[in-house]
C-alpha cells in the first residue's frame, strides 16, 4: 500500500468556520475553528444514537460504530448506506431486521469527548479475541510514522480542537481520520477497513488523543494488535492493554515514548 491513501482535507469549507476573537494585545483576530453538527445514526429502521460529528465520511463513520458496538458483526452482509445531509441522517441497511432495544436501555456513558457513549456489552469478544503475537514495531518506524503524520496538512494543524486517529503499516500512514471525539475517528477507520475489506494483518494503530479504555477496547476488537499515541494513558486502558495483549505506546513525541504492554513486539532498532 501507499502511504495516505485517505487524508484529511482542511480546504474542505464544510468543516471550519471563522470566528473573530480579540488577541492578547488587543487585536481583533480571525481564527478558523472546526464545525460539529448531529449526525442520527440508524440500523434499518431501528434509531441506533445521534453523534456529534464534523459530518465527512457519515459512512464510514455508521459502519465502524455498529461493528464496534457489536450491531453489526464482520461477516454481516450491508445492502446499503443512505445519507441525507440535509436532515443529518444516516442509515445502514441489513437484509436482517434488527432490534436493539435492550441494548439501547443499557448505554452508559464513557470517558470518551463530544459524544461518547458505549453500550453495557462493549466488552463482547474483547476476552476471546487472540493479538497477533508475532507483529512487531519497530523504534525506526515510530519515529518516521510521527513526523509523517504531525507534518501531514490537516483540521489539528489548521483550526485545532480535533482529534486524529491514523492506520498505519510499517513506517507508512495509510488512512488518515479526524473527528470531534476520538471515538468518531477510530470509527471512521473500523468503517474504512470493512468497506474496504482491509484487514488487520500488519496494522499499526496511531492516536492524537488519550488511550482510554474505550480506545483499548475498539482497538482490539479491530484486531489490530499495536496502539500508539503522543498522549498519555488511563489506568484502566493499560489494565486491558495487558490482559489483551495489546502493545501500547503513549507519550510519543520526538525521539520519546513509553511502553505500559506488549512490549516484547518493540525492536529497538535505533
Amino acid at each position: 500500500m501507499d502511504e495516505f491513501i485517505v487524508t484529511p482535507n482542511p480546504d474542505d469549507p464544510r468543516l471550519t468556520s471563522a470566528v473573530i476573537g480579540v488577541d492578547e494585545s488587543g487585536a481583533k483576530v480571525e481564527a478558523r475553528v472546526p464545525v460539529e453538527r448531529p449526525l442520527t445514526l440508524y440500523l434499518n429502521a431501528q434509531e441506533i444514537v445521534t453523534m456529534m460529528t464534523i459530518g465527512d465520511r457519515p459512512d464510514c463513520l455508521a459502519v465502524g460504530y455498529l461493528l464496534n458496538q457489536a450491531m453489526l458483526k464482520p461477516d454481516d452482509v450491508i445492502e446499503g448506506i443512505d445519507y441525507d445531509e440535509e436532515l443529518d441522517v444516516v442509515v445502514v441497511r441489513t437484509p436482517a431486521q434488527t432490534n436493539f432495544e435492550a441494548k439501547l436501555k443499557k448505554k452508559t456513558l464513557t470517558s470518551g469527548c463530544a459524544q461518547g457513549t458505549a453500550f453495557g456489552d462493549l466488552l463482547e469478544r474483547f476476552e476471546s479475541i487472540k493479538l497477533d503475537p508475532a507483529a512487531e514495531l519497530r523504534v525506526s518506524w515510530l519515529m518516521a510514522l510521527s513526523r509523517k503524520i504531525n507534518t501531514q496538512p490537516s483540521l489539528y494543524l489548521a483550526a485545532g480542537a480535533i482529534h486524529g486517529c491514523v492506520l498505519c503499516e510499517e513506517d507508512r500512514p495509510l488512512v488518515y481520520m479526524e473527528d470531534v471525539g476520538r471515538h468518531n475517528a477510530i470509527d471512521k477507520i473500523a468503517g474504512w477497513m470493512a468497506l474496504n475489506k482491509v484487514g488487520p494483518q500488519g496494522k499499526i494503530f496511531y492516536t492524537t488523543g488519550r488511550l482510554t479504555s474505550e480506545m483499548v477496547i475498539k482497538c482490539v476488537r479491530m484486531e489490530i494488535p499495536i496502539l500508539i499515541s503522543r498522549s498519555g494513558f488511563t489506568a484502566w486502558g493499560v489494565e486491558l492493554a495487558k490482559q489483551a495483549g495489546l502493545t501500547l505506546i503513549g507519550r510519543a513525541k520526538g525521539k520519546r515514548f513509553l511502553c505500559v504492554s506488549g512490549v516484547e513486539r518493540v525492536k529497538f532498532d535505533t
